[in-house]
């Protein structure tokens, strides 16, 4: 009996030593971007927080009035195509009017930019629409209502199939998979619905994801709901679903998503992307619905009689909101989101503060700045209007680069100290704000916590200002080639600052 105490001692001392070193292990970085848009690489945070930012209020970008659109336009895909921006929509003249829905033909349709800000319409001449084709229509089929196209970055996809496509209801039998060479004219890759299980009346998307090796596909389903074919019986919240493809036909590994810290609430569209300048980071836009009910409130936002014409046709339409959040994901299935709104309605004013706004565009795409000598920034998009009228329109937003999330830090200082980690590159870089009392310093340490000689705070000249890409510099230089691969800390005391990103890089 001792001795097997004693094997029993020795395998757990063993076991207790390898959890360590596995909790301890570095995380590997390399030359990657690495945003705080989640918490993967934050050990502590003193005096500082994880700070939400959100985007800025533009010009509208597009109106969506021709006769073949409408109040109900929406499901907006956003695709930064070369010099090109690309824009997807459906057409839709669904509304309120007297107190009762209308419904029209759905099309889906194109428009087009040069800098991301204003869009115009191309007369595509392919579909008969009231007895003209001057119009901008590119699809009228099966899954005319999400039809969400995407740019396929896969190395070896075929030209014929460079832009890829979702798009399906529940009563058509589910999601179609379509492709284009042009991202104008689309045909479907096969007859038969390639997804059949979930919900589908929402904004249902895919893309390549280079990092996993595979198409990611995300879709609406309700939590608790069952699909056989065409019968659906939700129960439950409006929730998302996902799968992943080798081959954009067969999809596998279908899961609900799961998040870290987050109540069951009604989320609409997803909006799920690689983020363009860290493609290992899956972020997404979903749409929280809310029912509020009447109140004094609700009475007092913007345009009272037309809420109260909507709420004669179906209560949610006059009552319930919507808005934008975010979320963030390594793995595509586990999110950490946000439960403060991204995008909230904003100020009260005609067209807003009702369901169907604040829909933002699947994805965020990078533009010129509206400020002469600033650097490009991000552009999203979100819906604004429906219902009423002879259409609604698409709002630009915008926000810095890698600027979802920051730490940030008052004047009094506080302290960001990250986890182990590993990196290849030469020079550490930081996207990064101040005022003009503020700084950001940053110390080198070991896994023991002891500063490595010549990169202590001390020796690291404080860095002020607002860029994007500004390398840390410390008495000796900062040169880091030496550290390559060996694990470290960073510990940054930042004193009314945001720091946003950090990457190590090759010079």
């Amino acid at each position: 009996m001792p001795r097997l105490l004693t094997c029993l001692s020795l395998l757990l001392l063993v076991a207790r030593i390898e959890w360590l070193f596995a909790a301890d292990a570095p995380i590997d970085i390399g030359s990657r971007r690495e945003l705080f848009v989640d918490g993967h690489l934050i050990e502590s945070l003193k005096d500082a927080r994880r700070q939400l930012q959100h985007p800025t209020p533009r010009e509208v970008a597009i109106v969506h009035d021709a006769p073949w659109e409408g109040a109900g336009s929406g499901y907006h895909s956003v695709i930064h195509d070369g010099e090109k921006y690309r824009l997807y929509y459906r057409g839709s003249a669904l509304g309120v009017e007297n107190g009762k829905l209308k419904t029209g033909r759905e099309v889906y349709c194109y428009a087009e930019s040069r800098d991301g800000i204003t869009f115009t319409k191309p007369e595509l001449g392919l579909h008969d629409i009231n007895g003209s084709k001057q119009n901008n229509v590119i699809w009228t089929g099966v899954g005319t209502h999400n039809f969400a196209p995407f740019l396929d970055t896969r190395a070896d996809c075929p030209k014929e199939s460079r832009f890829k496509a979702l798009g399906g209801t529940a009563d058509q039998g589910g999601l179609f998979a379509f492709h284009s060479a042009d991202g104008i004219h689309w045909s479907l890759m096969r007859e038969q619905p390639v997804v059949t299980e979930g919900a589908f009346d929402s904004q249902n998307l895919a893309f390549w994801d280079a990092t996993a090796g595979v198409y990611r596909a995300y879709f609406r389903t309700f939590t608790g709901g069952i699909t056989t074919g065409k019968v659906w019986k939700p129960e439950g919240f409006r929730a998302i679903r996902t799968a992943t493809s080798r081959d954009f036909l067969k999809w596998e590994h279908e899961a609900d998503l799961t998040y870290k810290d987050s109540p069951a609430e009604h989320l609409y569209t997803n909006q799920v992307a690689p983020y363009f300048r860290a493609p290992h980071l899956l972020i997404g836009f979903p749409t929280r619905y809310i029912e509020r009910g009447w109140s004094d409130s609700m009475r007092a936002l913007p345009e009272l009689e037309l809420r109260e014409q909507r709420a004669a046709a179906h209560l949610r339409y006059g009552t319930a909101l919507t808005e934008g959040l975010l979320m963030t994901s390594r793995n595509g299935v586990h999110f950490e989101r946000w439960n403060e709104a991204f995008l909230r309605p904003g100020p009260e004013r005609p067209a807003t503060w009702l369901y169907g706004h604040q829909f933002i565009a699947w994805h965020a795409v990078e533009t010129e700045s509206s400020l002469p000598g600033a650097p490009r920034e991000m552009s999203l998009y979100a819906a604004e209007g429906s219902w009423h009228g002879k259409g609604n329109s698409l709002r630009r937003y915008t926000l810095r680069l890698d600027g979802f999330v920051s730490i940030n830090a008052p004047l009094s200082g506080g302290e960001l100290l990250t986890k182990p980690l590993t990196f290849t590159g030469d020079k550490l870089t930081l996207n990064f704000a101040t005022s003009a009392a503020g700084d950001i310093c940053v110390e080198l340490q070991d896994l023991t916590g002891q500063p490595y000689p010549g990169f202590t705070l001390e020796d690291c000249p404080p860095l002020f200002g607002d860029a994007l890409n500004r390398s840390v510099t410390w008495k000796d230089g900062g040169n880091l080639s030496h550290l390559t691969g060996k694990p470290i800390r960073l510990r940054f005391v930042l004193r009314d600052a945001d720091l946003y990103a950090l990457q190590f890089v090759s010079l």
